[in-house]
């Protein structure tokens, strides 16, 4: 932080016990204690084999991410931010802001002028909602806004500051349709580039996630998909932020706007084998719990697999990935209705329709079977029921399969 936050109380466990300083990144040892990811790596890497903080001994130096306070020092220091900028901002009214917009167009000296009228722009937008509704519907704003963000040559704290301005009053409120036609107009397609700037170098993880959910945000038709998946490294820039040891909320963001530009085929193939995803989508099902992977990233990871299956260049690295196929039986009748049926759907399309050996063996070793007949018992949909009689069929589960032990006690489940 800079010299006018100085007076701000920083939470003792926040601070790196290596560094002092407020953690960016904090994993946890082995030994149970929390530093900051790039003090303790630089610790390790200078052959120490000791906890700084207890000097025990260290049986493994592997670390993961402590999720949950990552999660309380991001809400902290937003609110931080929040505080010190209430204090030297007061909110403007809406005439001053009309003022504002208007003195954009005549003014010489723009870079500065556009950096102030931005930081009231959010001051504004963040008192109420009444204030972000009239800003999306106050005349020649939102081309501006878009224009704004048009030139990718501006600082990043300046492409932050107009991605925080569009998700803020556009994505909170939904008003998509607006933003698709301005970025769809060819004068404003170095938007994207700016977007992906801010992906690659945002200083903020809200930025970050600002940026995907304005691309996810135009990408509302055949055409505006494949103009994004086509822009050079924003694709390669989604798969990244799929990483485990990325905010979770970037994660999830990352996985919705994947899903909603991945329906061509050619675009699914790039995902599958330029860029690798399937294995990361395996290493998201198959996390362990204090990771931070969320049911809805959970399903969301699923749907994107479910998506990439459809071609086959995606049914095959997902057969080839090592415990690919596992990690997808183990969600059926776990985390969700909609996980479910994206799970057995992946099955369906592996093992019945395009009957791949090596698919159906990992579902056998992985006891998935017993789960598709557990799956025929419960409360299903009409969908999933019939995927999975048709798995069964295939598996030819009867009275002499791997399922003889349940015939006298479980023979209702049998489906034939």
């Amino acid at each position: 932080m800079g010299r006018d936050d100085l007076f701000i109380t920083v939470p003792r466990f926040f601070r790196c016990p290596i560094s002092l300083d407020v953690m960016k990144s904090p994993v946890i040892l082995s030994t149970g204690v929390t530093y900051d990811r790039a003090s303790i790596q630089r610790w390790l890497d200078t052959g120490n084999n000791t906890c700084p903080a207890t000097m025990q001994v260290l049986p493994t130096k592997d670390f993961v991410p402590n999720r949950n306070l990552q999660r309380l020092i991001q809400i902290w220091s937003d609110s931080v931010h929040h505080r010190l900028h209430s204090a030297s901002n007061s909110v403007p009214s809406q005439d001053e802001i009309k003022l504002l917009v208007k003195d954009i167009e005549t003014k010489k000296d723009m870079d500065r002028c556009c950096f102030d009228a931005l930081s009231k722009f959010i001051c504004f937008a963040e008192e109420s909602e009444e204030n972000r509704e009239f800003l999306a519907k106050l005349e020649g704003f939102v081309p501006m806004i878009v224009d704004f963000l048009g030139d990718n040559k501006k600082s990043i704290d300046f492409l932050e500051q107009v991605v925080k301005v569009i998700d803020m009053i556009f994505i909170n409120i939904g008003d998509y349709k607006q933003l698709m036609t301005l970025f769809s107009k060819k004068k404003n397609l170095d938007s994207l580039s700016s977007l992906l700037i801010v992906l690659q170098r945002g200083r903020k993880v809200h930025s970050r996630i600002g940026s995907v959910r304005i691309v996810e945000s135009i990408a509302m038709d055949a055409e505006s998909k494949l103009l994004i998946a086509d822009k050079d490294g924003i694709l390669s820039e989604l798969v990244k932020s799929i990483a485990l040891e990325t905010d979770s909320r970037l994660i999830e963001a990352s996985l919705s706007c994947l899903i909603a530009i991945s329906k061509a085929k050619r675009v699914k193939v790039k995902l599958v084998a330029d860029l690798k995803i399937i294995p990361a989508l395996r290493n998201i099902l198959a996390a362990e719990p204090n990771t931070g992977v969320s049911s809805s990233i959970t399903e969301k990871a699923l749907k994107l697999l479910e998506t990439v299956s459809s071609c086959r260049e995606g049914r095959m690295e997902m057969c080839n990935e090592v415990g690919c196929v596992e990690a997808v039986v183990q969600k059926v009748l776990k985390v969700s209705a909609e996980t479910t049926e994206h799970a057995v759907t992946i099955l369906w399309s592996l093992c019945y329709l395009f009957r791949d050996v090596k698919a159906k063996e990992a579902v056998t070793k992985s006891n998935g079977l017993a789960k598709l007949l557990l799956l025929m018992q419960s409360n299903c949909s009409p969908t999933v029921r019939q995927m999975a009689t048709d798995l069964l069929k295939i598996f030819r589960v009867n009275s002499k399969s791997c399922f003889y032990s349940y015939e006298t006690k479980t023979t209702h489940i049998m489906p034939f």
